[in-house]
């Protein structure tokens, strides 16, 4: 993985090299944390780790890196040796990702000597908000969905070539069967899925014409798009290829009236004998769409998610924060109004009752809850888990929520208790 150290902001740099000279370099503890939740959610889902984990190893600054800072004529020369040796050499603690966190929990604990972890906060910031953004984000389709499969489609629209990668990561750990992202599908082994664009269908002079030419080149994997034109008549098309032996596994409506056209393209199918026939939606849609639809009992059987996925159209940034909790033992914490920090690196305790998350206990650090030590001195401790065991720590997590916290609708804030008790 190519150099990602210039990814961050100036003042990282400018306060390291002040803290240097001031003689500043005793051990600090950096805590990353959401101050609020968005107005549209109930709870967050912690994802982002191993990227995070993935960059810090190649933190490093490389001689265009250090020719670059130098030509800015705001950095003193012992201070570019001091970054040309510059490695990830920190304690990281963190909550795992696929668990289930709320406001004021830390999702990661940076503990090393303070120039040389103030430099990290962009970075952490960064990779951790955009992939908790995300997996929050299709946790809400996937409990939407009771159960339908769901695929990421949202690689085009998404806000960068690494929102897409990181988008089909984070919404497979929260049950999407897979994504239409082929480099996704590759670097993280995720099943991939697509269909056809409406730019075939017009190439052909007949609808029939293009959908028989691509049920000849995919005879087990055809999935024909029927609204090109006019929904109805492009499923009774499929159908015609249907009664002529052509497999058809499923039809994809992206447009017009969802709910009505699911369900009369689901009974032209049916009356006919071809039940399997899958109905595959696309086109814009969220989890209230999904919700609503399936509260109405429309016959969709997959959901292909894009755009407002993976831009979290209805929430798109959470209040996420790096804050230093503690230099040289002693506590550290803003006053400043809205934005009050909390001090001491920082332990969670859950609590539950009747097999479900009652409220969970934020304290100073000590082992046996939430957060664990994963990197001593910039060493991995063990290897990390697979996406299908983080995707298994989010099913049962997701046991646990209770019921309310599932709703779509903001309901009363889970309880976060601060304490300063260990």
């Amino acid at each position: 993985m190519p150099s990602t150290a210039l990814l961050t902001d100036l003042y990282e740099l400018t306060m390291a090299q002040a803290y240097l000279e001031a003689g500043k370099r005793g051990r600090a503890v950096f805590s990353l944390f959401v101050r609020k939740l968005p107005e549209t959610r109930n709870f967050l889902v912690s994802c982002g780790l191993e990227p995070l984990l993935e960059h810090l190893q190649s933190f490093r600054f490389t001689k265009e890196d250090l020719k670059y800072l130098k030509s800015l004529n705001l950095f003193k020369g012992w201070f570019l040796d001091y970054l040309e040796a510059y490695e990830f050499r920190a304690d990281l603690y963190a909550i795992g990702e696929g668990r289930i966190v709320f406001h004021n929990e830390p999702l990661v604990q940076v503990e090393g000597p303070l120039p040389e972890v103030q430099l990290l906060e962009t970075l952490v910031i960064n990779l951790m908000h955009y992939n908790t953004l995300l997996a929050s984000k299709s946790a809400r389709c996937y409990i939407a969905s009771r159960g339908r499969t769901l695929v990421d489609f949202g690689l085009r629209r998404a806000h960068g070539f690494d929102a897409g990668l990181y988008g089909a990561r984070a919404s497979y750990i929260t049950g999407f069967a897979g994504t239409s992202n082929l480099l996704a599908g590759k670097r993280y082994s995720l099943p991939v899925f697509g269909t056809m664009a409406h730019s075939f269908v017009m190439v052909f002079e007949e609808e029939k014409e293009a959908f028989r030419s691509f049920a000849r080149s995919f005879p087990d994997k055809t999935v024909l798009l029927i609204d090109t034109y006019d929904t109805l008549q492009g499923a009774k098309r499929a159908l015609e290829l249907l009664k002529e032996g052509v497999r058809v596994v499923g039809v994809r409506i992206d447009s017009g009236d969802v709910e009505r056209l699911s369900r009369e393209v689901r009974a032209l199918f049916d009356r006919e004998g071809f039940r399997d026939v899958k109905i595959v939606v696309s086109g814009g849609l969220e989890e209230r769409d999904i919700d609503l639809w399936l509260s109405t009992g429309a016959p969709i059987d997959i959901f292909g998610v894009g755009t407002k996925l993976l831009t979290s159209a209805d929430a798109p940034y959470l209040d996420i924060a790096y804050k230093l909790v503690e230099y040289e033992g002693k506590p550290k914490f803003k006053l400043s109004p809205g934005k009050e920090t909390f001090p001491y690196k920082r332990q969670v305790i859950r609590h539950y009752e009747g097999g479900f998350m009652s409220f969970d206990l934020v304290v100073p650090y000590k082992e046996g809850g939430l957060v664990e030590l994963l990197c001593k001195e910039g060493k991995l401790l063990r290897p990390l888990p697979s996406l299908k065991e983080i995707r298994e720590v989010f099913m049962e997590e997701l046991s646990k929520l209770p019921p309310e916290l599932k709703s779509l609708e903001k309901v009363a804030e889970y309880k976060v208790i601060l304490s300063e008790n260990v």
